[in-house]
């Protein structure tokens, strides 16, 4: 009798034990991606359901540093086996608060965050290989560009990031990898391996000569390369964090009509890969395709996406079937509403994040509140049916009015460099903070000499010979017009006729000056063209340009947008 007592008792000890082992291991996925230097709550929204008519969306205000810090220390609690992960572009078309400090604050206060590591977006190169090596290692800039200062932080040094930058997919000329491919995470000995790559684009986007010398090969390609080495040892869970998205329709925890690259890039992945974290075009989805969750949180950390998956720990595999994925606001109580407050209550800001933002607001609030001018209306990015904008037209204008000491007669600045409206505040003013969001890159401007025929050719590549549908409205300065037809043959869409300078033909032999940044000039965007050019002569930087010509053009009342097109499409 003793003995069978003592069998059960045995038998009931080791059920518990035998019960944990069944337990698959949960582990929380915490990501965000294009945060652009957002360190501030500013004036960021995300559209969220009306509680009192959920068809109706109302814009919540939500997102900066402190509460994303606060909001992923609450989801680490809820999960201890928690990893978190940026996207790429974590850097880079930053606010003043993160830009005119070389964006070091956002590293610090990715830092103070816990961030595990970052997957290198294209603006990761924005300022070259080189730059992006020290802002990972650490040290400060020998000579910082325009008014930006560096090593800012109360220490007085500035030591670099604490997590791993990755991509699998940037090499050099030897096949030598710029950075780590992946990192491996073991997890309550579960091995966990997160495989970064960046958008093959990269060099079409970011200035030529910071990452001459370096390719960027298909994404699809270099992940499943990495995930087979990774599989042969031993590593069970493999994520691919990609520097490149797509959309859908639906909401920010939807997935309907999904399509874009990332889409593509997905059906190309080694089935191994159990779940894509994506990034790149900005948007908020939430998508399961074959039970593989593809999924991005918007940008600018107004957003979270969480990923709880389950993994069974014979197999060191993932139950697909438990995985659970959302997207999630960050409520910083910038709204009023309410009801809206009572359905999302704000978050406290984290302290020590909200303080090391605080220092750098201070250090940059004088430059930031400078006044720059005043405007008597918006001046918006929203093209015209033609393809130049109010915003382009003031941006192209400021720059051509910037070098006519260098001769220049023509300007044409990228669209992708302005990144936000100029608007104005009280009374029409607007500050150098303003014109800085507009123009965040502090390229110099440069003017050289084409031909009129080049002239024509460089607008002509602004259709991609490849991908048709893929063009990019170089923004022309005040003088030159010209239309162009979308049913022509590539390589003869504009109509010469119409390409006027002044009003006068542009001809085909005559020499013209024209000044653009020196991202275009290095043949940034693809036009190569610009390469071209001759007798070339540097300028003022691009935001300082754009201020000047505000303070300039506003002495005696507000500057008004130019409503007139200066191009047209003809049918």
């Amino acid at each position: 009798m003793l003995h069978i007592v003592r069998s059960l008792l045995a038998l009931l000890l080791a059920l518990p034990l035998a019960t944990l082992a069944a337990e698959p291991l949960r582990l929380r996925v915490i990501a965000f991606n294009d945060f652009h230097g957002h360190l501030e709550a500013g004036e960021l929204t995300v559209p969220v359901p009306d509680p009192a008519d959920p068809t109706r969306p109302l814009a919540l205000r939500s997102g900066g540093a402190a509460f994303l810090a606060t909001r992923i220390a609450q989801l680490r609690r809820e999960v201890p086996a928690s990893v978190v992960v940026s996207s790429g572009d974590l850097i880079g078309a930053s606010p003043l608060v993160s830009a005119l400090f070389h964006d070091e604050p956002t590293i610090e206060a990715m830092n103070l965050i816990g961030l595990d590591l970052n997957a290198v977006g294209n603006h990761e190169f924005d300022h070259g290989v080189d730059e992006l090596r020290r802002l990972v290692g650490g040290g400060c800039i020998a000579t910082p560009r325009g008014a930006a200062a560096t090593c800012q932080h109360p220490t007085g040094r500035y030591s670099g990031a604490k997590f791993p930058f990755i991509a699998a997919n940037v090499v050099g000329g030897d096949s030598q990898p710029l950075l780590a491919a992946s990192v491996v995470k073991t997890i309550d000995g579960v091995q966990v391996g997160f495989i970064g790559a960046v958008t093959r684009a990269t060099p079409g986007i970011v200035m030529p000569a910071g990452i001459r010398g370096w390719r960027f090969l298909p994404e699809a390609e270099a992940i499943n390369r990495e995930a087979r080495r990774l599989r042969e040892a031993g590593v069970g869970v493999l994520i691919a964090v990609i520097h490149e998205g797509g959309e859908a329709d639906g909401g920010i925890n939807a997935c309907d009509n999904p399509r874009g690259e990332i889409f593509e890039i997905e059906k190309r992945l080694d089935p191994a890969i159990d779940a894509v974290l994506s990034a790149h075009t900005h948007r908020a989805y939430v998508c399961t395709i074959e039970g593989r969750t593809v999924i991005q949180a918007g940008a600018h950390g107004r957003l979270l996406s969480v990923i709880d998956l389950a993994i069974d720990r014979a197999s060191s595999r993932v139950l697909r079937g438990q995985t659970r994925a959302r997207n999630e606001p960050l409520p910083n109580g910038g709204s009023t509403e309410p009801a809206l407050r009572a359905a999302y209550p704000p978050l406290a800001p984290d302290a020590q994040v909200l303080a090391l933002v605080e220092h750098y607001r201070q250090r940059a609030e004088p430059l930031a509140q400078r006044p720059a001018g005043r405007i008597a209306a918006p001046f918006v990015r929203v093209p015209d049916a033609g393809g130049d904008s109010p915003a382009g037209r003031l941006t192209a204008d400021a720059q051509l009015a910037a070098t006519r000491t260098n001769g220049a007669q023509i300007a044409f600045t990228n669209p992708g460099g302005i990144r936000t409206d100029l608007r104005p505040r009280s009374g029409g003013a607007v500050t150098y903070g303003d014109a800085f969001a507009m123009q965040p890159f502090g390229n110099a401007l440069v003017t050289l000499t084409l031909t009129g025929a080049q002239l024509r050719t460089l607008l002509e590549s602004q259709w991609s010979r490849h991908t048709p549908e893929r063009v990019r409205f170089l923004q022309p300065s005040r003088g030159l017009t010209y239309a162009w037809r979308a049913a022509a043959p590539w390589g003869e869409r504009i109509d010469p006729a119409s390409l006027r300078l002044d009003g006068a033909p542009v001809r085909p032999d005559a020499l013209y000056r024209v000044t653009v940044n020196s991202y275009l000039a290095d043949g940034g965007d693809g036009f190569v063209g610009l390469r071209a050019g001759t007798d070339a002569t540097g300028g003022p930087l691009d935001v300082d340009a754009l201020v000047e010509y505000l303070r300039q053009a506003s002495r005696t009342q507000p500057l008004a947008p130019d409503p007139l097109p200066r191009i047209g499409r003809l049918e």
